[in-house]
């Protein structure tokens, strides 16, 4: 079943319209990662009426664009034209997801353009140290892979596989939402505030440093270090507080680890912190590329920063700074049409009702510093290691991590 939302918006001459299916690469089934990456390169590939060529010329004939893409909780198949030319294109999203053509040539073309794309993949250093950081983190949960698969079961991956997982599709969740009127569409603003619960494995903070480390030995002049923990879910009360911390370590020029890193020391300018929006227990990630020579000075630092973070809460210069940067993050993200739209949806499948700015902001305006201490002892006191670059850096930095955490 569709559920059709409307937002709002500031008038435009613009259109968007972004359909959301709840379940992306977290219903890969074992043994056949990467087959919602498949599946949903395939349904933007022809629908009734249209083949992949023909579907292209006539989206481009009127200037429009068509795009998806598959996370870990769900798959983004939107579409966007000017206001004019919506009435002909919108109908397309519906072609798309119910009627699809799933051409075997076609699924043929997109299996060998992911192996080859995730060849090229296992080529990149930092995406060999982020696979590496979240299979200890998450084990074996779906998190624990990527949204592209692998190239082994990629491989092994069936034409009469995909015509399956598409049965199973049909029946999952989905949700539409447009600034256009014409999809007859729920506002946004009167949506009931009693959102459903979405329950997150716990975290396993009991492992020993030796499952909480791993490393990839090359021969780069570069040292890559990403060092973090599994947290909670977006509809925890937690993850503002946490994102207030994201702020505080990364949101700009004055933020902790630029001032330390770049500022102060001068040793990199590759360096920040990845926490994304997830249903299940999203990762918190500090990552940091350096210089071989400088990689233990490097982990020093960082070692110092966070556990100056366990010990002490932010003085209140720091917060606040923070939460005005965050605030400004909110707001200067409600810019773009097709991100609004694609952050609204995604909250309304989880099952997160809307909030006004107004009410965010007194949100962020309760979090205390002792509130993001409390989180910091939580998560992050025993963190998990991934380090990709000279073996015996690797394993130096392994050492003074063990004593240390």
């Amino acid at each position: 079943m569709l559920k059709r939302y409307f937002l709002n918006n500031k008038k435009r001459n613009f259109s968007t319209a972004s359909i959301w299916i709840k379940g992306g690469s977290d219903l890969d089934s074992v043994g056949k990662k990467g087959i919602n990456k498949i599946l949903s390169s395939l349904l933007t590939r022809g629908c009734e009426g249209f083949n992949n060529f023909t579907l292209s010329e006539y989206i481009e004939s009127y200037g429009a664009e068509l795009n998806q893409e598959v996370f870990e909780d769900g798959i983004s198949i939107s579409i966007k034209s000017l206001n004019e030319h919506f009435s002909k294109l919108f109908p397309l999203l519906d072609l798309i997801i119910n009627k699809p053509t799933l051409l075997e040539l076609e699924f043929q073309k997109v299996k060998k353009s992911s192996i080859n794309f995730l060849k090229k993949d296992k080529e990149n250093p930092f995406n060999i140290c982020f696979e590496k950081w979240r299979r200890i983190v998450y084990s074996n949960h779906p998190y624990a892979f990527s949204t592209n698969g692998n190239a082994n079961d990629l491989s092994k991956i069936t034409y009469e596989d995909v015509l399956l997982e598409f049965k199973n599709f049909k029946n999952r969740d989905k949700y539409l939402i447009s600034n256009n009127l014409e999809i007859n569409g729920i506002s946004i603003e009167n949506l009931e505030k009693n959102p459903s619960e979405e329950k997150s494995r716990p975290i396993n903070n009991d492992l020993s440093p030796n499952n909480r480390f791993d490393f990839n030995n090359n021969n780069s002049n570069q040292t890559i270090i990403m060092f973090g923990n599994q947290t909670c879910s977006r509809k925890s009360s937690e993850y503002l507080p946490l994102k207030v911390l994201e702020s505080y370590l990364s949101y700009g020029m004055s933020a902790a680890l630029f001032k330390l890193f770049r500022e102060k020391n001068g040793i990199t300018y590759d360096l920040g912190v990845y926490y994304p929006v997830r249903s299940g227990n999203a990762p918190f990630l500090v990552y940091l590329s350096v210089s071989n020579k400088k990689a233990l000075f490097a982990f020093e630092l960082l070692s110092t920063l966070w556990k100056d973070l366990l010990l002490n809460p932010l003085i209140d210069t720091e917060i606040l700074l923070a939460k005005e940067k965050l605030k400004g993050s909110f707001l200067l993200g409600n810019q773009s049409v097709d991100e609004i739209l694609q952050r609204k949806i995604q909250l309304i499948s989880y099952g997160i009702s809307s909030i006004s700015e107004h009410d965010l902001n007194s949100k962020i305006d309760e979090i205390s510093s002792l509130d993001i201490l409390k989180l910091t002892n939580k998560y992050f006191s025993k963190p998990f290691l991934s380090i990709s670059g000279n073996r015996d850096i690797c394993l130096e930095i392994s050492k003074r991590w063990k004593q240390n955490f």
